[in-house]
């Protein structure tokens, strides 16, 4: 049986991984992901040395500094080759970044100007420890879990594609945002329950929840929307958001009703499959428990987890949008003020909104295992 199920599961890695691929040519075709287009050619580089550091207005308020420094080119046509390049600092600007120094790695822009090739400081690269970061975390979770933390990575990586290259690109060349975002959603549910537990009941019953709850929350969003007159300019990027196309301009609103339902998927698959694996236990321990009795022990074991599970959602939420909380409540005089804003509400209703589709979860999962648990299955 256990050969079967990894067999099943080994499937499910290949169709996963050929749905994202035909999900992709669909919706970008011969085109890319990303749409912006550059002047000049962005660079990676390790700074050599700084050669001059000059400073500007050194007494005033609006200090201006130039640094020039040598870096090794390490992608690119001139990959090996030193470059002369330079770094403008303006400390009028709370944000400024730091001097470079010898052995930063930074992304160098490169342009031409009157016929000759220029290098400006574009940023420091930051990726190289989050990949490291990442690379420790599959590795833990691999070491602690070992055949069952492989599926748990490679369905993480699953989840990461579909969103990146599937939803995110099917927002930004015009496609309906409802659908997809739904069609994602039941996409990560299937497969990562399909790949980590296999094809049975247990996963069955776990799905089957899972989507129930976050179609309840998709369906909560569009009823409140109706009664919360919300324009979807949530912040400064939604402005542009809309400006990106405006002969035919992103629906914002529903923007917040994907953020809703991709933001509860994980939360909501977590509940319905701690039920459903709990409730598989305890029927093949106890044979002869009744189907409506299973269902109550369902009922008292979602009691316990809800109260945690909604405090994950509402914390994640607060956590995201800190920041802006923060300057809400600086720049207003009261707490009505701050929680009227549309991007407060909206973080509310995404809390709400998650919260009522784990809970609804918590039933209907119970529900579902009372049913399915007890169909014999064919020998």
């Amino acid at each position: 049986m256990k050969n079967k199920q990894g067999i099943y599961q080994i499937i499910a890695v290949f169709v996963s991984a050929l749905l994202i691929f035909v999900s992709y040519i669909y919706i970008v075709g011969d085109g890319s992901i990303f749409k912006g287009e550059l002047d000049g050619e962005i660079i990676k580089a390790k700074v050599i040395r700084v050669t001059d550091v000059q400073t500007q207005n050194a007494s005033g308020d609006n200090e201006f500094i130039t640094v020039r420094f040598k870096a090794q080119a390490l992608n690119s046509d001139l990959r090996g080759k030193t470059l002369d390049a330079v770094q403008e600092i303006d400390k009028s600007y709370a944000f400024s970044p730091r001097q470079v120094e010898q052995g930063d790695k930074v992304l160098i822009d490169s342009y031409v100007q009157n016929g000759e090739q220029v290098f400006y400081f574009g940023d420091f690269i930051r990726i190289t420890p989050l990949l490291w970061l990442l690379v420790i975390f599959c590795a833990l979770v691999i070491a602690f879990s070992k055949m069952q933390g492989l599926k748990t990575v490679i369905s993480l990586g699953f989840t990461c594609v579909s969103v990146f290259c599937v939803l995110i690109p099917a927002i930004l060349n015009g496609h309906n945002i409802y659908l997809w975002s739904i069609l994602v959603c039941v996409f990560i549910t299937v497969m990562t329950l399909a790949i980590i537990s296999g094809f049975n009941k247990k996963a069955l019953c776990a799905g089957i929840g899972c989507v129930c709850g976050v179609m309840c929350a998709g369906l909560i969003t569009l009823v409140t929307d109706k009664f919360l007159n919300m324009s979807g300019l949530l912040e400064e990027e939604s402005i542009y958001l809309l400006q990106l196309y405006p002969d035919n301009p992103i629906n914002l609103k529903a923007i917040i009703f994907a953020m809703i339902i991709v933001g509860a998927v994980g939360a909501v698959m977590d509940v319905s499959m701690s039920i459903s694996s709990s409730l598989y236990e305890l029927r093949l321990k106890s044979p002869d428990i009744r189907p409506k009795e299973l269902m109550k022990s369902g009922f008292t074991i979602g009691r316990d987890m809800m109260g945690t599970m909604a405090n994950t959602l509402v914390l994640a939420y607060i956590g995201s949008s800190l920041t802006s909380v923060l300057l809400l409540v600086a720049y207003n005089s009261s707490i009505e003020q701050v929680v009227n804003r549309e991007i407060i509400i909206a973080e509310i209703l995404q809390a709400l909104a998650g919260s009522l589709g784990m809970l609804l979860t918590l039933p209907l999962t119970s529900a579902i295992c009372s049913v399915i648990y007890y169909v014999k299955e064919e020998k």
